[in-house]
């Protein structure tokens, strides 16, 4: 808890005490573990997560077993309230990528609340927008972008969720969440530390020059923030 008495998820912070007083009893902080399952595409949800730190990955896959990131979500989000809004089965998988805590509460407890609370159930309704605006920019940038320019992208939002230029990722782990070959996000991982933007060494990278980075970037991560801040800033 933060000295407020909210945990630190930008999301709860943005509730008055008595919506957040609704929500208290139902909390439980635990551990997210890197790698583990927090919802599974076409499996039932029994959990809704506010993550207080670390990041959690949305991905689709399809049968062959490729599979493409459309949004990374932090503590700036919620982990499965639209589907707990909607018939409790995950749409997606969401999967910790970088290992932090978590709020949790049971699917019942939030549906309840959501009913009971006006300004929470509407709290949730802009994040779904915001999280349908990360993956249609993510459409976008994956259909339209180079890889320098994407990867440059994913790095900033990575960076914005750990609060830390030194990330734990392997080449390997980015190729899947960019859904291309793990040689193309070598050859550009090396351009970018060849140009002193980034440093990369076996499972870590350290972003060396952010206002680069920031140039090397399309669009898109200004984008999104942008849809953020304006759904969601004006509740701050």
């Amino acid at each position: 808890m933060t000295t407020s008495g909210f945990p630190p998820n930008q999301l709860l912070q943005m509730l008055d005490a008595a919506d957040f007083d609704l929500l208290r009893p139902h909390l439980a902080t635990v551990e997210m573990v890197r790698e583990s399952v927090l919802g599974e595409a076409g499996a039932a949800l029994r959990y809704v997560y506010f993550p207080h730190g670390g990041s959690i990955s949305i991905t689709l896959g399809l049968s062959e077993g490729q599979m493409i990131e459309i949004a990374m979500l932090g503590r700036d989000s919620v982990v499965g309230s639209g589907a707990a809004l909607a018939d409790g089965i995950a749409p997606a998988d969401a999967v910790v990528l970088f290992p932090g805590t978590a709020s949790m509460l049971e699917i019942a407890a939030f549906r309840t609340i959501a009913a009971a609370s006006v300004p929470f159930r509407n709290l949730m309704v802009r994040h779904e927008q915001v999280l349908l605006a990360h993956a249609q920019q993510s459409l976008l940038c994956n259909t339209l972008h180079p890889v320098e320019a994407r990867l440059a992208r994913w790095l900033l939002r990575a960076r914005d969720l750990s609060d830390s230029a030194i990330l734990p990722l392997t080449q390997e782990t980015l190729a899947q969440m960019m859904g291309v070959r793990r040689n193309a996000i070598s050859l550009v991982a090396h351009a970018l530390q060849r140009a002193g933007i980034i440093r990369y060494t076996r499972g870590q990278i350290e972003i060396i020059d952010l206002r680069a980075l920031e140039t090397t970037s399309c669009d898109c991560h200004s984008a999104v923030k942008a849809t953020h801040s304006r759904l969601l800033g004006a509740l701050r």
